[in-house]
């Protein structure tokens, strides 16, 4: 496989599910000089769950200091990206299944001619595994 495989520290927070809540935030972030790597929000009962793996978690803790933020973590995610193909996340999916690691949750884009991206957790226990697991060929 030609993917590039890392792992990243991750953080949440819960946020009001209304408009410019969104805008709010990132326009902290930014405030801040906090840099992105990934960037998801979901809805979580009546509010919204925002996972956020910065580039620099020190900036990330403190920018949240700053605006009264409560964050959650560090809690780890693979970062993934490669060739984008037909069945590119069917490998990875079925690479982590012949060892019994469960994908708890993923995200994936293409993000460009034939750049994918993604982002893969798994149980905290099979991080190291997983790793291993994908970058074998």
């Amino acid at each position: 496989m030609n993917e590039t495989l890392n792992v990243a520290q991750y953080f949440y927070l819960h946020a009001p599910q209304r408009p410019g809540e969104a805008a709010r935030l990132l326009g902290g972030l930014r405030e801040s000089g906090v840099n992105l790597l990934a960037l998801s929000g979901f809805p979580a009962g009546r509010r919204a769950q925002i996972d956020l793996v910065p580039a620099d978690p020190a900036a990330l803790r403190a920018a949240a200091r700053r605006h009264g933020w409560k964050l959650t973590g560090p809690k780890k995610v693979l970062l993934l990206s490669g060739e984008d193909r037909v069945g590119a996340m069917a490998d990875v999916a079925e690479r982590l299944a012949a060892t019994k690691i469960n994908i708890v949750a993923t995200q994936a884009v293409a993000t460009g001619p034939g750049v994918y991206s993604a982002l893969l957790w798994v149980p905290p226990k099979d991080v190291n595994r997983a790793v291993k697991v994908l970058k074998s060929s």
